[in-house]
């Protein structure tokens, strides 16, 4: 008797407190759950996924102290795109080549801030990685959101041998994966692997990545415009009568100069995200394999498009390492609407500027 009344139990109820509520799904349990879906099951790009997650935590906490570690500002070197290299740009691109070099299961890394192909020399990767590892990073001095932008691509010949230009230069149709990394007022992580398109919000206390925005769905039409205006008198005549047709609809317009964040608001509210070819820029400025490629992945795998103003960015066939390109992107009902302008006025001089199409 003493002993049945020692022993007493209860049931456990997941409903008696609403003091502890469930956190959700880890990013590294979701990636187990759905590694089935990966055409190559073998479990390499499970972890190749969770080496970019694991880097995006450590530029994280770099990015969060950068104000207080003399780690923000320039560098005092510029990148092959001309730009200059911030102190956090480099300490990015260390962090992201590191932990997908000590992976294993890359072959060759292409980043924004080196010149060339790094070969990792490793017999049996089998991806090819393209990476920003710190975009819009112009914006770390006055605290505004940036990000990581990667795309990944299973090698063509065969592994073991020396890696080859057509391992590299893969249209953005061929990606097996590609996602962001948003270091804002939240840290998030979304990325895509050709089956829809999933966001995990960091959570620092616990150190991990959680489901926070499953089955990520573009709104088909929206009301914000994301342009830099200040290039308006550059721009092609369709482009200019586009965004006046916005403006006399009273869209919103929404320009952060940060293109994760512009891309990630679009996302998720509804709108369009442009930048065009200029007189300045006649081939567009973002580069394509390791941010107009990622992001179009994603934007379509959400039922949203993404054109160069005239075709779709992933049938684009890269000739160069560092190729730039025109981008319209977000919403599909809003980039048909833009591209029906610029067909219209494809020869058409800008009303200032020799720009033609």
């Amino acid at each position: 008797m003493y002993f049945s009344n020692f022993m007493k139990t209860k049931l456990y109820s997941p409903n008696t407190s609403s003091l502890a509520y469930p956190v959700g799904t880890t990013l590294d349990r979701f990636i187990k759950l759905k590694q089935e879906e990966f055409q190559f099951a073998s479990g390499e790009l499970s972890q190749l996924l969770r080496d970019i997650a694991l880097a995006a935590k450590i530029v994280n906490r770099e990015t969060n102290r950068a104000g207080l570690a003399n780690i923000g500002g320039a560098f005092g070197q510029t990148n092959v795109q001309g730009e200059e290299q911030q102190k956090l740009d480099v300490i990015a691109n260390i962090r992201f080549t590191r932990a997908l070099t000590k992976g294993g299961e890359v072959c060759a890394i292409v980043s924004e801030e080196d010149d060339e192909v790094i070969d990792l020399q490793n017999g049996s990767g089998k991806y090819v990685v393209a990476i920003d590892p710190l975009d819009g990073s112009s914006n770390i001095d006055v605290n505004i959101s940036i990000g990581t932008i990667f795309s990944i691509y299973r090698r063509v010949t065969p592994i073991g041998s020396p890696i080859q230009p057509e391992d590299i230069m893969q249209p953005g149709n061929q990606q097996v994966a590609a996602g962001y990394v948003l270091y804002g007022s939240s840290t998030m992580l979304v990325y895509t692997t050709g089956h829809g398109v999933n966001g995990f919000t960091y959570e620092p206390s616990l150190g991990e990545f959680f489901l926070s925005h499953q089955n990520m769905v573009a709104p088909s039409d929206g009301n914000i415009y994301s342009v830099n205006e200040g290039s308006y008198y550059q721009f092609e005549a369709g482009l200019q009568e586009y965004i006046e047709h916005c403006k006399a609809k009273f869209y919103s317009a929404r320009y952060i100069g940060s293109l994760v964040a512009d891309f990630h608001r679009n996302l998720l509210k509804g709108g369009i995200y442009i930048y065009p070819a200029t007189q300045k820029s006649p081939n567009g400025k973002l580069r394509l394999l390791y941010e107009a490629n990622a992001l179009s992945f994603i934007a379509e795998q959400a039922g949203g498009k993404a054109t160069d103003g005239h075709g779709r960015i992933l049938d684009i066939q890269p000739t160069a390492l560092h190729q730039r390109t025109p981008l319209f992107i977000g919403s599909k009902n809003m980039v048909d609407e833009a591209g029906n302008f610029l067909k219209k006025n494809a020869t058409t001089v800008a009303r200032k500027g020799v720009l033609v199409q």
